[in-house]
């Protein structure tokens, strides 16, 4: 049965890990020309771009953060080096580095971006003012994740394949 757990942690972190990292290469890469909402955009909340950021964004990315951070931190757990990990201590440092990343970039997602989306997306009443200001904000912190799931991915491929350390 421990075995059955892990191998389902292992594969709730990897699969949602895809789904978020997934969301940030489709932000950037697939659209690097991608720029915030401008006015007119979004006086019209039945444009196509618009209708087609709120469908991205009501998608399944903000929960794929909360299970990828969860599953990976009960994989350090239930094998002992969650303390280690936390710790930055010995061979462990470099996965509790890219923990500490993930974690980072969970946060920004929930504290950061969800809450300026809303206000984009009208789902939070805002002026028109407000929600171009929260399009600005919520494209660099989408940004901001993308850039970080590079050192991120980094380290924790260090930790848990040897390490350089």
């Amino acid at each position: 049965m421990d075995m059955l757990l892990d191998l389902t942690l292992r594969w709730a972190h990897f699969i949602a890990g895809i789904i978020w990292v997934g969301h940030n290469y489709s932000s950037v890469v697939q659209r690097p020309s991608w720029q915030p909402l401008r006015a007119e955009e979004l006086s019209d909340d039945r444009s196509p771009r618009f209708q087609a950021l709120l469908n991205r964004e009501h998608g399944f990315f903000r929960w794929a953060s909360v299970v990828t951070w969860s599953a990976g931190l009960l994989m350090l757990w239930r094998q002992g080096w969650l303390i280690d990990a936390l710790a930055l201590q010995g061979s462990l440092a470099p996965i509790g580095v890219g923990m500490y990343i993930g974690t980072l970039m969970m946060l920004n997602v929930w504290l950061v971006l969800w809450p300026h989306q809303k206000k984009v997306l009208g789902l939070v009443p805002a002026g028109i003012d407000e929600r171009l200001r929260c399009s600005r904000i919520t494209h660099l912190s989408s940004r901001t994740n993308t850039m970080l799931s590079i050192p991120l991915l980094f380290f924790m491929a260090t930790g848990s394949h040897g390490g350089l350390l």
